[in-house]
């Protein structure tokens, strides 16, 4: 069912039955691997249930819990503000729905769920900090697609750190896609115009281009994000088809204040949080299409290659409010 974005059409033996086993299996990853943010949502709805008004008692133990889940103020008072008003213009009929409808609208960007372009080859462009879990989500992503039947390629533009490349040529070897490689130390934007050559003769379907990790608040090396962008659009004047930042959901509101810089500094089209299944800090995923606008497209919520599983609005909602039964 998610994964189908990619697919391409074969015939199937009781596709139903085996997309709704794949869509099960997939909300039980989901809900476990954001056990530690469901904690507090889940505390946080239980207590409204039957709840017809937002009172101040209840409205600061909403407050509360989404910021122990690392909503950041502005969204928290936001979302409390939303339920608020649907309660008033009888749009919900209780607290529960109310939230539940807040949540879901204050994710909007991410309505829409992402599929792969029709341009041959796709390039999609990988940015983010060090230690943002950039490199593995690439190989992640590259084990995704070869799944999928499509000819994957991948560029290891993190030339600034050796096992950024090492780290690649792993994921190379272990899901057969081939790497586009330089020494340590060379030119970004070279591995990456390499890798665009590379992608237009083998030909390959879709190239992940990898980039060198960087503060962002460091002016040259995000500036080098742009070089980066150029030269690829010199060899394919619509690439890259997507720019998504890759973030570390333990890090929090610092994850927020990283995307403002890089959506400054460079057209990113997306997110991707990574370590959702560490933290209790999920939150981080609504104040981010609050306060930005951008899509969440892809999360992590484990340490297996399949524990990439692309961002469904509904479905997480689902995840962080559905109270289990005694």
């Amino acid at each position: 069912m998610i994964f189908n974005i990619f697919k391409k059409n074969q015939p199937e033996k009781n596709p139903q039955k085996k997309e709704a086993s794949r869509g099960s299996g997939l909300f039980d990853r989901l809900k476990q691997g954001l056990s530690k943010t469901r904690t507090h949502f889940q505390s946080m709805f239980s207590k409204l249930l039957g709840i017809k008004k937002i009172d101040d008692d209840n409205r600061n133990q909403l407050l509360r819990a989404l910021l122990l889940c690392d909503i950041g103020p502005q969204t928290a008072e936001f979302l409390i503000c939303e339920a608020e008003e649907r309660l008033q213009t009888g749009s919900a009929e209780t607290a529960q729905e109310a939230v539940k409808q807040a949540l879901s609208e204050t994710l909007s960007p991410s309505s829409t769920p992402w599929t792969l372009p029709n341009d041959r080859p796709v390039v999609l462009l990988f940015v983010g900090v060090n230690g943002s879990g950039k490199t593995t989500t690439i190989g992640r992503m590259s084990h995704i697609l070869s799944q999928q039947g499509l000819r994957v390629g991948m560029a290891a533009g993190d030339t600034f750190r050796a096992a950024a490349i090492d780290q690649i040529k792993a994921w190379g070897d272990r899901t057969k896609t081939p790497v586009i490689a330089q020494k340590p130390g060379a030119d970004s934007a070279s591995v990456l115009f390499e890798g665009i050559q590379a992608a237009k003769t083998k030909p390959f379907d879709v190239l992940l281009g990898d980039t060198a990790g960087r503060l962002h608040n460091k002016t040259n090396l995000m500036r080098e994000l742009t070089k980066v962008k150029k030269v690829i659009q010199k060899q394919i004047p619509e690439a890259p088809h997507e720019t998504w930042l890759v973030i570390d959901a333990t890090v929090g509101q610092n994850g927020l204040k990283q995307a403002q810089e890089f959506k400054k500094s460079t057209d990113v089209t997306g997110v991707i949080l990574t370590k959702l299944d560490g933290t209790a800090k999920g939150g981080i995923v609504f104040s981010i299409s609050r306060e930005l606008g951008l899509p969440v497209r892809f999360i992590g919520v484990g340490e297996q290659a399949s524990d990439l599983i692309p961002f469904d609005r509904d479905k997480y909602i689902d995840a962080l409010l559905t109270v289990e039964s005694e």
